[in-house]
């Protein structure tokens, strides 16, 4: 009998007594070959024992790293060792969407496709204790809604079967106990050590100070997660009644929503936003459900803003729908107001200070310019009066200066005011209108 730690008793008898699982039936687990995948993968080997288990590896190459098709061998190895079933997928291209987001959701396009082929009730996934601290940590930084703020969840239903994830209040250096007393071998991504990734700062600098204050403070964030998960179902049973009038067939009755309470109206943003984005909710954050509710409540009739994803908020009159927009042409126009996300993953943000120089950053007099101010895409023969150049440069020629590749400049932001005259080419060049920290502004945009 292989050696456990007192730590994975509990993530066992989870699996062994608080999953519906039949005797003999097939369950898939996302193995990325790491030591928390691979403790995983342990655990249902030793549930296989008594209950006969067809255990189903999925491993995703991601493509971005070099020791990836080593990684597969690996796992695929250690697979036909121990008589487990292996599948595989390598993600060939992406788009031009947040790399994280773009492969988290191939990746579980993915499972979802081998829960149908084995006809599997249950997908097993590695996330534990640390994982979790993060993701709330995160955020909370960021913003988000009642629901993100909660992290995410031990058992979640998905309709057509049910994500499990059994370490949930386990933490990594457990892990790594249990590997080590068990010798169960994993490879490691030297990637998780980058501190350009935000999730690796918060994994090397923020958990372990409050790890330092109480080693078992991921139990305590663990219960936070749960807590603030069944408020949040709560209020949703309250909401939900609500939403049936307001929010009918995809389309905000305004006038119905106006009625309510502020905390109402917030709950019922969020309840549109979690059901678009469903289990993608770091994209969102509390800016976003702002910038969604001013459009709303707006005196304007007609209004059009841009969310993560291709996602877009559109005001007519008195109705709000928020769907997925196919950019034609790859063209857009956002009327700029505090914040705007943009299709090429970036964001556009008002802000009141800061003490960046550089093209990331344009500082104007809005007696100089003519307000609004609107992000497009660039249009044929579109030129910027570049600042302490005299007259001025073609936008398509500043590309090709700059090596901008072609996929690039399609979704490029320019910035013009209301006259269309363009003010800033985002990251790259600023015009003559872009102020110093010792002249006169009262505008700051920042490009991220």
């Amino acid at each position: 009998m292989v050696g456990r730690e007192c730590s994975m008793d509990k993530s066992l008898n989870f699996i062994m007594h608080n999953v519906d699982l039949r005797y003999g039936e097939t369950v898939i687990v996302g193995v990325s070959g790491g030591p928390d995948s691979m403790c995983l993968l342990n655990l249902l080997i030793e549930a296989r024992k008594a209950l006969d288990l067809k255990i189903v590896c999925a491993h995703v190459n991601h493509n971005v790293r070099k020791e990836s098709s080593e990684e597969k061998i690996f796992v695929e190895k250690y697979c036909q060792k121990n008589n487990i079933i292996f599948e595989y997928m390598k993600i060939e291209e992406y788009g031009d969407d947040n790399f994280h987001n773009e492969a988290r959701s191939k990746r579980y396009s993915y499972f979802g496709s081998l829960i149908k082929k084995y006809h599997a009730r249950y997908l097993f996934m590695a996330h534990h204790g640390d994982d979790l601290m993060e993701t709330i940590l995160m955020r909370i930084v960021r913003g988000s809604t009642l629901k993100g703020y909660s992290g995410f969840s031990k058992v979640v239903n998905m309709g057509e079967y049910v994500i499990l994830r059994p370490l949930i209040d386990v933490t990594k250096e457990e892990i790594y106990n249990y590997d080590k007393k068990n010798k169960i071998p994993f490879v490691t991504d030297k990637s998780n050590e980058k501190d350009v990734y935000t999730r690796n700062r918060f994994r090397k600098y923020i958990v372990p100070q409050f790890k330092k204050e109480d080693p078992n403070v991921h139990q305590k964030f663990y219960k936070f997660s749960k807590t603030l998960q069944e408020y949040n179902d709560y209020i949703d049973s309250v909401v939900l009644k609500k939403v049936k009038k307001i929010y009918v067939q995809k389309v905000l009755n305004i006038e119905e929503f106006l009625k309510e309470k502020h905390i109402i109206q917030m709950k019922i943003i969020n309840y549109i936003l979690e059901h678009i984005y469903e289990d993608d909710l770091m994209l969102i954050t509390d800016k976003h459900a702002e910038l969604l509710y001013n459009l709303i409540v707006s005196k304007r009739s007609n209004l059009k803003i841009h969310l993560p994803n291709g996602v877009v908020a559109i005001k007519e009159y008195n109705t709000c729908i928020v769907v997925k927009e196919e950019l034609k042409n790859n063209e857009y126009n956002v009327e700029l107001n505090e914040f705007a996300n943009l299709p090429n993953g970036k964001n556009i943000e008002v802000v009141k200070k800061s003490t960046i120089v550089s093209n990331a950053v344009c500082r104007l007099d809005s007696s100089e310019i003519k307000l609004p101010l609107h992000i497009r895409t660039r249009k044929a023969g579109d030129k910027i009066s570049v600042k302490g150049m005299l007259g001025s440069k073609k936008i398509n020629d500043i590309f090709i200066d700059e090596k901008i590749p072609m996929s690039d400049r399609e979704l490029w932001p320019v910035v013009v005011d209301d006259t269309n005259m363009v003010i800033w080419l985002p990251g790259i060049k600023k015009s003559k209108f872009d102020k110093t920290k010792d002249e006169k502004y009262d505008i700051i945009l920042k490009y991220y």
